[in-house]
């Protein structure tokens, strides 16, 4: 017997309640003394692992899950290279033999007990499907937020397998975790992590990072959830953020302005900003935000140069995610004419590191990447603060 689930994205419709919930839940969450913004307290602590749900996919373009008895067939798209190509997982209940008729699928024994990832992206997937502690390894042990996985770091608990070309494969065949998650794409996992796969080492890509929409790219923890068997809080839990981001959208959409932004600071001479289709751009478009790029194909970055950039940059009202600045003189110590845009004159100048711990580690990388409800409240409250005059910022702060 064969259950599928297809994609599809539901018409929503919010009565002026549910708004007022979405949005006080999106002005909160993260914000009190005990709340990590990884954290968002749908439920009561994780339900443990079961085999009675299936995940619901809404938005991911990336991936999709079959469900089958005793086993789930999982599809991980090659997006960036615009290739049909795909790689086959074969999720396997513990207890049962490996299906036939998937000669190429790597079989994948679930619930899997121990993960090494290669990405702080990876570390807040299993945090929203709580399930930290079975993080074992991890390419960098630097830049973690997550307080359960630094605890285990500082206890031992979570080994440093290296990054790219420096990943340690005795290492990782002597630890034998039953996934390995990389930040790669399907075409690249054949060959560049052979030697793991032939040791019956599954190797997972991970392309949260080419979604075109930020719920898409949340909505991998459901990928995540299918790993472990916890597709019905992690459903549950995904809806309420889903919800809120939805909210926050439609309170948007309302306002006529549309207040012109650029994004980021050069780098080795080439700018790099949002491409239209990028995950990024949905975050502007989302809230409100008049971006010149909007047209623009790809789903990830687009390299201009400073020429390109400058005559959108001297009249733009804001300026995003400038890098590891702290101050606007950090900005003109890189370049003075900076100094000209309209932005740095008028202060409306913004970075997306207020939450940079202790390590260096900036947590809009890591749990923002699960929480975009609270990024989309961070940018309403900058662009239309009128909208939202009660919410804090959460990962992104003024710069003086």
């Amino acid at each position: 017997m064969t259950r599928s689930r297809m994609h599809l994205r539901p018409f929503r419709c919010f009565s002026l309640a549910a708004l007022a919930t979405g949005f006080l839940l999106a002005s909160c969450v993260g914000n009190g003394p005990k709340d990590r913004a990884g954290t968002n307290p749908v439920t009561d602590s994780p339900t443990k692992d079961t085999t009675s749900s299936e995940a619901v996919v809404k938005y991911a373009q990336g991936f999709s899950i079959d469900y089958h008895d005793h086993y789930k067939l999982v599809k991980v798209l090659n997006r960036l290279a615009g290739k049909p190509d795909t790689l086959e997982y074969v999720l396997v209940q513990r207890g049962f033999s490996a299906p036939a008729g998937y000669p190429k699928a790597q079989v994948i024994h679930i619930p899997v007990r121990s993960i090494i990832g290669m990405s702080s992206m990876h570390v807040a997937l299993a945090d929203f499907v709580g399930i930290p502690d079975r993080i074992t390894g991890l390419g960098s042990l630097q830049y973690i937020s997550s307080p359960s996985v630094r605890r285990n770091i500082k206890a031992g608990k979570v080994a440093e397998v290296g990054l790219d070309g420096n990943l340690n494969n005795e290492l990782i065949l002597t630890m034998r975790p039953d996934i390995l998650i990389v930040m790669s794409n399907p075409e690249n996992v054949s060959g560049g992590y052979k030697t793991l796969t032939d040791a019956g080492i599954p190797v997972l890509p991970d392309g949260e990072w080419l979604e075109s929409n930020p719920l898409g790219r949340t909505e991998w923890v459901k990928l995540m959830a299918a790993l472990v068997n916890k597709e019905a809080y992690v459903n549950a839990k995904f809806d309420s953020v889903s919800h809120t981001y939805d909210s926050l959208a439609q309170l948007a959409a309302r306002t006529s302005v549309r207040p012109h932004v650029i994004v980021g600071l050069p780098f080795k001479g080439s700018w790099f900003v949002p491409a239209g289709e990028s995950y990024m751009a949905q975050f502007l478009r989302d809230a409100g935000a008049g971006y010149k790029w909007y047209d623009t194909k790809g789903i990830g970055s687009i390299s201009l140069n400073f020429e390109s950039v400058a005559p959108e940059a001297l009249t733009a009202d804001y300026w995003l995610n400038i890098g590891s600045a702290d101050t606007k003189a950090d900005i003109l110590a890189k370049d003075k004419r900076y100094s000209s845009f309209k932005a740095f004159k008028t202060g409306d100048v913004y970075n997306n590191n207020k939450r940079v711990n202790d390590l260096g580690s900036n947590d809009y990388w890591e749990s923002g990447g699960v929480n975009p409800q609270l990024i989309l409240a961070d940018l309403i409250r900058i662009l239309h603060p009128e909208l939202l005059p009660d919410h804090q910022l959460i990962y992104y702060k003024q710069l003086n």
